[in-house]
């Protein structure tokens, strides 16, 4: 039901995950989307309310990409799985984290793993001019 807030944020399985979000404020014109606002999160590496964020985060995407056939272990979570870009709204993730999630994303699908591999090896861009950034 989209008009039940709690029921549309949550994650569509069914589909690739992009990284978390980091906004803050209210739109009070459109209120599907709250965020006004966008940012890092800018709280130290030791901040007990950015461990329990990072902990619960990386707690739901091993329950979220464990299937009846493939069990994520907690070393197997990439950093963007669980941590927003510098501006809080970058979508893209890293091939470690779509690789993780594509045992989820054929189950879902009915499919066959092997060719969620290929749709994500097709899909994986390079790094800009073969050196700057991050597959």
């Amino acid at each position: 039901n989209p008009d039940d807030p709690e029921e549309a944020a949550k994650p569509d399985l069914k589909w690739f995950q992009p990284r978390p979000s980091n906004g803050l404020g209210s739109n009070s014109v459109n209120t599907q989307y709250a965020l006004i606002l966008s940012g890092a999160t800018n709280k130290a590496a030791d901040n007990p309310d950015l461990i329990k964020l990072i902990t619960d985060a990386k707690d739901a995407v091993i329950a979220d990409n464990s299937t009846a056939t493939y069990k994520v272990k907690p070393s197997e979570v990439p950093a963007d799985a669980v941590t927003s870009s510098g501006s809080g709204l970058d979508p893209n993730i890293s091939p470690a984290y779509a690789e993780l999630q594509t045992h989820r994303v054929a189950e879902q699908n009915k499919l066959d793993v092997k060719q969620v591999e290929k749709l994500v090896a097709d899909h994986t861009t390079g790094r800009t001019l073969g050196f700057m950034g991050e597959p």
